[in-house]
């Protein structure tokens, strides 16, 4: 019975790891993609910038790179994206790292 238990526990995470991981992801760049035009567009603190997410991204923490002009968003210390102030173009993201 805990054999048939352990089998179904490891199927369903199999079954769902993917696109929790890929939800991860987006919440990442999402943040990452916010934060940054918060920042560099609007001028705002780094810390004022999380008032401007979604319910739930509780889990991403930020980090700025000033010589860059980077922020980097983190979901759950796993995943992480950046975006790039370019000036004329704004903020944009950076290719995929992981």
């Amino acid at each position: 019975m805990l054999a048939l238990a352990l089998l179904l526990a490891l199927a369903l995470l199999a079954a769902y790891a993917r696109p929790l991981l890929a939800t991860a992801r987006l919440g990442a760049a999402y943040g990452a993609r916010v934060a940054c035009s918060c920042h560099y567009v609007a001028g705002r603190p780094l810390g004022d910038c999380r008032e401007d997410f979604e319910p739930g991204m509780g889990l991403v923490t930020l980090s700025a790179d000033e010589a860059a002009r980077r922020v980097t968003a983190r979901f759950a210390l796993v995943l992480r994206q950046s975006a790039t102030y370019r000036e004329g173009w704004g903020c944009q993201l950076d290719r995929w790292t992981d």
